[in-house]
């Protein structure tokens, strides 16, 4: 039995249509509200494999609530672990430890309990560590350092990545995989999908800051590739291609034919940014838009490789602007 957990995210929903559609017999999935099992539906739906929906095996559970697990892990060999708080918003700081870190390290607990044979570990390319200034590119032997000034959402992911270690010292087999900023279709209104509908909207801004960027479909490939490897204590870097914020949002804006933006976001204003959005969360009480980490991210050109993974699998990336096509004709249905 295969246990998905954040099966009504991106990935996980993803992962589940991928599982099924090659062939594994027995998935399971845990969900909190039955109607966030909708949006996993409409995802099989868009892709038009809804015939394939109905042989997953859904448990009401809570990656923080022990007694739920408990029956979620029954006769469980193998588990994917998905779920995650994304939050870039400062407030929500309790609550990324909360579920990423102590939500994690109940998963490892009862993969350690149960037996489980491997635990894939979905982090982010925010738990990567910082680059010296004697090195030009982040791989996976890059070191943290926590003198560095990173979001919350990265430091609880990095929390996340040292429970799944904690576990393989335990006994258990794991791998960890870090995507870069993922695109697919069906959640427009969350992660990278609300690049698609922002822009739509029109967007005046840009920055020449980079980031490493994938396919949904090829994260679930390899996660489920490096599950069948016999890669054990190890983690993979996993982007297409490392493009600038221009460069993404102007190509989205010419597939779904909307407005470029014209105005390039110097640092200053940036910064002048962050600081007038932090004085009115405190004055009007409105959530946070941008965080002082957040408008560094945005300027950051920092390099990221993926030749671990390519190399170990032999695997080759669907390019960018390729599968950006791909997402626009779901995208304007």
């Amino acid at each position: 039995m295969i246990l998905v957990t954040g099966g009504t995210g991106l990935v996980g929903a993803h992962l589940l249509l991928h599982l099924i559609e090659n062939g594994e017999a027995k998935v399971r999935a845990i969900y909190r509200k039955s109607e966030h099992i909708s949006k996993t539906k409409l995802l099989f739906d868009l892709y038009k494999k809804s015939n394939l929906f109905n042989q997953i095996e859904w448990i009401e559970a809570n990656i923080l609530d022990i007694p739920s697990l408990e029956i979620a892990f029954q006769n469980v060999d193998y588990v994917y672990h998905c779920a995650a708080c994304i939050s870039f918003n400062p407030k929500d700081e309790i609550q990324l430890r909360k579920v990423n870190i102590e939500g994690t390290a109940n998963i490892v607990n009862f993969c350690i309990d149960k037996k489980v044979k491997k635990l894939c570990h979905v982090s982010s390319i925010a738990a990567l560590g910082d680059l010296n200034q004697n090195q030009t590119i982040i791989t996976e032997e890059t070191e943290w350092n926590p003198e560095v000034l990173h979001s919350d959402y990265g430091i609880s992911k990095y929390g996340a990545e040292m429970e799944v270690w904690r576990g393989h010292q335990e006994g258990l087999q794991v791998v960890i995989v870090n995507p870069g900023v993922i695109f697919g279709p069906g959640f427009w209104n969350q992660g990278s999908g609300a690049f698609f509908t922002s822009i739509k909207k029109g967007l005046p801004f840009y920055t020449n800051g980079t980031s490493g960027y994938v396919a949904v479909t090829d994260v679930v490939k390899i996660m489920q590739l490096l599950m069948e490897s016999p890669s054990n204590g190890e983690r993979f870097i996993i982007i297409s291609e490392n493009l600038s914020y221009k460069d993404i949002i102007y190509k989205i804006s010419e597939k779904i034919k909307a407005k470029k933006p014209n105005i390039e976001a110097q640092p200053w204003m940036l910064s002048l940014a962050w600081k007038i959005d932090w004085l009115l969360s405190k004055v009007i009480q409105t959530n946070r838009k941008i965080s002082k980490q957040g408008a560094q991210s945005l300027l950051n050109k920092d390099q990221i490789s993926n030749e671990k993974v390519k190399n170990y699998l032999n695997f080759q990336f669907e390019k960018i602007d390729n599968y950006l096509d791909k997402i626009v004709v779901y995208f304007n249905k």
